[in-house]
């Protein structure tokens, strides 16, 4: 009970930011996110996962609306969901695991960049412009036109952000112990919300409706006639791809911060495939896993997926009882909530993690990817790092084989692994570990293991970590050069 309203607190102000973020009125987030706790929270592959509207398809949701129209975003999110569904049948799940470390947190990254462009503007109550490059570009002249000895509308919204932004950090910072659960975006917009209230500020303010089903967009005439247009299938495949890679990304993530049951990935991508269908029926936005409200599940103490439906019984209430607190909220709080969030998401933490782990080519393949979301688009952006990420196969083209021998008895299970491990094989692999009976003392063998590209040894170290967290015993023989390093690292 505890957790499922830490994460209601958490998830009320993001559902509503991401939706102003991605060019669409607040409700659609919150829509999205009571079908993420009600009914994806039921069926979900990871328990302690919350899923809902997520930054990260916010800049390529924006680009749909502005290019396609609102009326394309429910075939778009139907077929992606039917494809997201097919993938979790067809046990695909594995693949998307495969996706280079460096890739995912350069797509993040790019997209951290878009959020604080784009929001920045909000903070001023104006809309973005229509790129990201536009949105830089305009910063300066936006900021330096501010003018404190003549305040309009403009330099109160800017105000109202501000201390926003400042409320919300210092509340992490400086928050008592016995208020260690109430989160700082909650506090943030609060701190927004009372100054424009008490001193009667004419800033913009967040439009609900005053009835959350008057802003259910059912399937209207011509909507099965969309799939017809190319531009939506492709649409739904980036969509169905990088939600599929976020919330597999956020599932392990979650699954280190706890020693209870593990993902089932595939299970995982059939019930975000049938939450994003249904966000298609409803016209409301695209869902994944998402980080931030799951690792405060997590840490409030959930221990059972019902944490996860109760947050969204929380949201729907609030917003059938409550619609016109929604309304006294300034749309500069909820830019300036995502502009931290957008800059939280450009993590050089993990540039150089891989600097220092992995060597060059990792980290300029994150910061082409980073560059390439930024400069182009969300899809080009990943395309052009997983591309980048063959480079690592190279030196091992003539040798990409990976044996792996499985053995032991019931007091030792044996893992022997043999030749070159690569994003091409980490599916086999992962399913490997993964079968290591629980409780189980392990032997793993890497006398074997010629080489890892970055993919591989990232993986091979979290399941390193886990299950020594976990409790289990895991002794590593043969272990040299970049494997060697991260066992050490993950004994710590």
């Amino acid at each position: 009970m505890t957790a499922s309203i830490v994460v209601f607190l958490v998830a009320m102000p993001l559902c509503m930011g991401i939706a102003v973020a991605s060019g669409v009125s607040p409700e659609k987030g919150l829509i999205t996110g009571i079908i993420g706790g009600l009914i994806v929270g039921m069926l979900a592959g990871s328990p302690l996962q919350v899923s809902g509207p997520a930054a990260g398809l916010a800049v390529i949701v924006y680009e749909l609306v502005r290019d396609q129209g609102l009326s394309a975003l429910g075939p778009i999110l139907l077929l992606a969901g039917a494809i997201q569904l097919m993938a979790g049948i067809f046990r695909l799940g594995g693949w998307f695991r495969a996706i280079s470390p460096a890739v995912v947190h350069g797509m993040l990254a790019g997209i951290g960049v878009l959020i604080v462009a784009g929001q920045f503007h909000v903070l001023f109550d104006a809309k973005p412009l229509p790129s990201g490059l536009q949105n830089l570009s305009a910063a300066p002249a936006r900021l330096f036109g501010l003018s404190p000895f003549n305040l309009q509308a403009t330099e109160i919204a800017f105000g109202i952000g501000l201390a926003t932004i400042a409320a919300m950090l210092a509340w992490e910072k400086f928050r008592p112990a016995s208020l260690r659960l109430l989160p700082g975006a909650l506090v943030g917009v609060l701190t927004g919300t009372l100054l424009a209230v008490t001193l009667g500020l004419d800033v913009a303010r967040v439009q609900v409706p005053a009835s959350i089903t008057a802003a259910l967009a059912p399937p209207a005439a011509g909507f099965w006639a969309q799939w017809l247009d190319p531009a939506i299938l492709t649409a739904a495949l980036a969509i169905a791809f990088i939600a599929s890679a976020e919330t597999l990304l956020s599932a392990a993530a979650v699954d280190k911060m706890h020693d209870g049951v593990r993902t089932d990935y595939n299970k995982e991508l059939r019930a975000q495939g049938v939450g994003n269908m249904l966000c298609g029926l409803a016209g409301s936005l695209p869902m994944t896993g998402v980080i931030v409200r799951s690792s405060a599940n997590v840490q409030a103490g959930a221990v059972t997926r019902a944490s996860a439906i109760l947050h969204g019984a929380w949201i729907l209430g609030f917003v059938a009882l409550l619609p016109w607190l929604l309304r006294e909220i300034p749309m500069a709080a909820l830019g300036a909530i995502l502009v931290v969030t957008g800059f939280r998401l450009v993590s050089l933490d993990h540039a150089r993690h891989l600097m220092r782990d992995h060597g060059l080519l990792p980290v300029l393949i994150w910061a082409a990817t980073l560059i390439t979301v930024v400069t182009t688009d969300l899809l080009t952006g990943v395309l052009v790092g997983i591309a980048l990420t063959t480079l690592e196969l190279v030196p091992h083209l003539s040798r990409l084989r990976l044996r792996v021998v499985e053995g032991g008895d019931a007091e030792r299970h044996a893992i022997a692994l043999n030749g070159t491990a690569t994003f091409l094989t980490l599916p086999k692999l992962s399913d490997t570990l993964d079968r290591a009976p629980a409780g189980t003392p392990v032997a793993l063998d890497v006398s074997g293991l010629r080489a890892a590209d970055h993919t591989s040894a990232e993986m091979l170290r979290d399941w390193l970590q886990r299950r020594r967290q976990a409790g289990g015993s895991v002794d590593v023989t043969g272990a040299s050069g970049r494997i060697a390093t991260l066992t050490a690292a993950a004994a710590h």
